[in-house]
């Protein structure tokens, strides 16, 4: 079993920043993908961005794309999202989720029933 724990949400000002990190615990493993979901009030989960293990594949939702950045930091199973230029539709809960599976292709990245493991979320909301 893997835990997963997110922390560094909060009320930020729309144009502000925020970086949440995700620590993972439980039983050990080497190759993954870590990726961030986050889902608003009456909307689907959506995905955000993901990042392989070797840290040479990373993917990004268009809606984040040039805002957000995706990090990890393998010997403190550690992963996580650089949040500038936050805009009021950035408000969602986000949630971090572990694959222990390679990719196939990048885009499987992005699937959320490919993910086995998901953190309990932290809420983010952005103030226009």
């Amino acid at each position: 079993q893997v835990q997963l724990v997110e922390s560094g949400g909060g009320l930020v000002q729309a144009g502000g920043s925020l970086n949440l990190s995700c620590a993972a615990s439980g039983r050990t493993f080497s190759r993954y993908v870590m990726g961030w979901f986050r889902q608003a009030p009456g909307k689907e989960r959506e995905f955000v961005a993901a990042i392989k293990w070797s840290g040479d594949i990373i993917y990004y939702g268009d809606s984040v794309k040039g805002r957000f950045t995706i990090s990890r930091d393998n010997a403190k199973k550690m992963v996580y999202l650089q949040m500038n230029s936050l805009k009021a539709e950035d408000t969602a809960v986000y949630y971090c989720a572990l694959d222990l599976h390679e990719p196939l292709i990048r885009a499987t990245m992005s699937v959320e029933g490919n993910y086995d493991y998901w953190g309990q979320g932290t809420q983010v909301t952005v103030s226009s």
